[in-house]
């Protein structure tokens, strides 16, 4: 499966603890393609924000299952990823890329 720049990196995660790390440690928090690793998200991030990456952190989530009355489903599984910029690299801002 060939994965492109655009399908690697889904969604930044805005949560508390991702701008307080984004903020304090120069580290941001994306949800990634299930199918990735550490070396295509640290090129994907590196040509689409124009920044260099020092190291990357994935964790994997497993789809919990919910009920909805008798009707049991399942969420998705998904992968996030933590990446870390170097100190003299341009941080990034999300909404400035197209």
């Amino acid at each position: 499966m060939k994965l492109t720049i655009r399908d690697i990196i889904i969604e930044p995660l805005v949560t508390e603890k991702s701008t307080d790390l984004k903020e304090k440690k120069r580290t941001l928090c994306f949800k990634v393609h299930p199918h990735s690793n550490r070396i295509m998200i640290k090129k994907a991030v590196e040509e689409l924000f124009k920044t260099h990456v020092v190291s990357v952190r994935v964790m994997n989530f497993s789809g919990k299952e919910k009920r909805y009355g008798r009707f049991t489903g399942r969420r998705p599984s998904w992968k996030k990823a933590y990446v870390t910029l170097k100190k003299d690299a341009k941080m990034i801002e999300y909404f400035e890329v197209v």
